[in-house]
């Protein structure tokens, strides 16, 4: 909680002179404040892959932990251990590519940033957050799954195919994420 605190403070702070920044008034420089667009767009560019790779990472980490885990029961009841739980492991990677898409697509926004077009670095920042949370979020629920995947695969040697159904499901929201994405920035 005192994060989002943290985060809502430097907000205040900031807030103001990303106004001033965004606006189309004329200033001294007129070609600063387009510089600091681009700026925006490329850092919303990068806080679609950066936020879906935090969730990535944490949900291939959750789910290596729970294979390792499972693993160790398969040596030490002397059974073959599954290989497929490495497929149940790397299942929450795609989000990453998930970003990386729609991260192209943002940064490719940054070359129509003018005076006339000034307010458009708003609406990338927003597309590149909430896209970058929600295939984060749904790259370590994916994980959380996957993990429990490895569990029941490793102890019963049955289900991968509805395991992995499941993980499919899980993935479709970001895929949604994608989708309503590039139809929205293509709209911009």
């Amino acid at each position: 909680m005192s994060l989002l605190f943290a985060i809502q403070d430097t907000l205040t702070n900031f807030m103001p002179m990303l106004a001033q920044a965004g606006s189309a008034l004329p200033t001294a420089e007129p070609g600063l404040a387009i510089s600091i667009q681009k700026a925006l767009v490329f850092a919303a560019a990068f806080m679609a892959i950066g936020l879906s790779a935090l969730g990535s990472a944490y949900g291939c980490g959750v789910a290596a932990c729970s294979a390792m885990g499972a693993w160790k029961k398969c040596y030490a009841q002397n059974r073959p251990a599954p290989f497929q739980l490495l497929i149940l492991v790397g299942a929450p990677l795609s989000q990453t590519i998930y970003g990386m898409i729609v991260m192209f697509i943002i940064k490719g926004g940054a070359n129509v940033i003018d005076a006339a077009h000034s307010g458009l670095w708003i609406a990338y920042m927003l597309v590149g957050i909430l896209s970058g949370i929600a295939m984060g979020l749904s790259a370590m629920w994916q994980g959380l799954a996957a993990a429990s995947g490895c569990d029941a695969f490793a102890e019963s040697g049955k289900g991968f195919a509805n395991q992995m159904m499941a993980l499919g499901i899980v993935e479709t929201v970001a895929i949604f994420v994608l989708a309503f994405s590039i139809v929205l920035l293509s709209s911009l």
